[in-house]
């Protein structure tokens, strides 16, 4: 008997879809490859790319205060990692 999957792993895509000089998206800070495979990731690969992915936030928000500048709103502003 097949198991069904209940707990899908989301694509963290903010609808801001722009990315930045050094190719992370400025929505959800993930890289081109990451974008363009999320599809064919495994489950474990997709949350190793949300981990991924906070980091590079949490990198961003420490220089933003490092700099003395605001936080960025929910559109999380512009990622230079």
């Amino acid at each position: 008997m097949q198991q069904l999957e209940i707990f899908s792993i989301d694509s963290p895509c903010k609808g801001i879809c722009q990315v930045n000089s050094r190719g992370y998206c400025r929505g959800c800070y993930r890289s081109r490859e990451e974008r363009f495979h999320w599809n064919q990731l495994s489950d474990a690969q997709k949350r190793h790319v949300n981990m991924l992915c906070q980091q590079r936030y949490k990198r961003f928000l420490a220089r933003q205060q490092e700099q003395g500048q605001q936080p960025p709103s929910m559109e999380q502003g512009e990622l230079d990692l």
